[in-house]
């Protein structure tokens, strides 16, 4: 036994590197999507703690070269040059003979070594440098470069230390590339399942809402009036432009107003308010986007006028409680809307004419406050036993009114 008690403190050096992968996971958790500012952090640590006077991460930028991303310890004119052109992979440069190996290389001095033959740089006077491959699973992603200004090989700890710098690279570029697919995938599923559900899917609360719940919403249909006889009378391809204008147009409006969008079927749209995301006054905000996707529906008619298709806008709105949540079968699931409140939006379109909003009687209860309306008695409406008081909007009123009355 020794005279000295064993200790479990780290050296001072291990204590520093310790550190040093400490700040750059703790980047890597708090910054996943920020490579450039993590990649600064790591070629600032190995700069430091390998006593180089320059250190660059490189990634491929096309076959045969790369470029740098993140640098520390050259002048501003020097880091401008790094990060705006590209390093050529070849025997030439330490990144060639680095990626080549598939490991640590260095040059001990580059005033004598004929092989070193990378001009397209300014020269800046470095002697020695080393270059270490960025890998993941056996692929060359990236490449780090570091260089001193004397003649001194890198010792065979700091090499280590460097390669344990590259791994770390490795964990940032592969989480950036993960969560980059991740969005993208997202994004994707957002085309299909609309923002408001792809963003439910990803959810901490998703398997309980998607597994059914109940819920007062807003339901609004709107379909277009005559198209049935539109469709057929005019060409496939008239039929198409028509259905792809007018979805874009009434989809700009369900995205503003935050409407989640159930089903479409040719020119009938079924869509709600307040779930999965709540809305405040939903009946409110379910009028406000029905003003608005008249005002967009209204240059679009015309146009589609001129062209010869007479065709009209009508909407139905209605307030009630339904069960919202996951239907179908495995490989084609959609998330639904069940109850009569559906039923009825669909029904007071059927009947409202060309640029009419019809509105139940208790879709009309939450929004006389900001609107005006004319009675269409009590119908008798199919699905229905008994007949159903509905309302007809014909403007918002001033004290409320964001932009001109379009009904007036």
């Amino acid at each position: 036994m020794t005279d000295t008690e064993p200790t479990d403190q780290p050296s001072s050096a291990a204590s520093v590197q310790l550190d040093a992968v400490r700040e750059i996971l703790r980047a890597i958790s708090d910054s996943p999507f920020d490579q450039e500012g993590v990649l600064r952090i790591v070629v600032n640590a190995m700069c430091k703690l390998c006593h180089a006077d320059q250190a660059s991460i490189f990634l491929p930028s096309r076959d045969g070269f790369m470029r740098g991303v993140a640098t520390v310890g050259m002048t501003p004119e020097g880091a401008a040059y790094e990060l705006d052109n590209e390093t050529p992979l070849t025997q030439g440069t330490i990144l060639g003979r680095a990626v080549a190996a598939g490991d640590a290389v260095q040059i001990e001095d580059t005033a004598s070594d004929p092989t070193y033959t990378w001009g397209g740089r300014p020269v800046i006077g470095f002697r020695t440098l080393m270059g270490v491959p960025i890998t993941k699973e056996g692929r060359v992603i990236g490449a780090v470069g570091l260089n001193r200004m004397r003649v001194e090989l890198f010792t065979e700890s700091e090499v280590e230390l460097v390669r344990t710098f590259a791994d770390q690279a490795a964990i940032v570029l592969d989480n950036v590339r993960l969560l980059r697919t991740i969005e993208r995938q997202r994004e994707e599923v957002a085309r299909y399942l609309g923002s408001t559900v792809s963003a439910l899917v990803s959810s901490p609360d998703a398997e309980k809402l998607l597994a059914g719940h109940r819920r007062e919403v807003t339901a609004v249909y709107c379909d277009l009036r005559g198209f049935t006889s539109f469709a057929e009378s005019a060409e496939p391809e008239e039929v198409m432009a028509v259905i792809r204008e007018y979805h874009r147009e009434m989809g700009a409006a369900i995205v503003a107003h935050g409407a989640t969008l159930e089903h479409f079927a040719g020119d009938g749209m079924m869509l709600y308010l307040n779930d999965p995301n709540p809305i405040a006054d939903h009946p409110i905000e379910a009028v406000r986007m029905a003003f608005d996707m008249r005002e967009r529906y209204q240059p679009v008619c015309e146009r589609w006028r001129r062209d010869g298709f007479d065709l009209g806008l009508g909407i139905g709105i209605s307030v009630g409680y339904a069960t919202l949540g996951r239907v179908g079968f495995e490989g084609h699931l959609a998330y639904a809307v069940v109850g009569s409140v559906a039923n009825l939006a669909a029904r007071l379109c059927s009947i409202a004419g060309s640029g009419e909003v019809v509105l139940s009687e208790r879709a009309w209860a939450r929004v006389e406050s900001v609107a005006t309306a004319r009675p269409l008695g009590e119908l008798d409406l199919k699905g229905f036993r008994r007949p159903v008081a509905a309302f007809v909007l014909t403007g918002l009123k001033a004290a409320t009114q964001a932009t001109r009355s379009l009904l007036e």
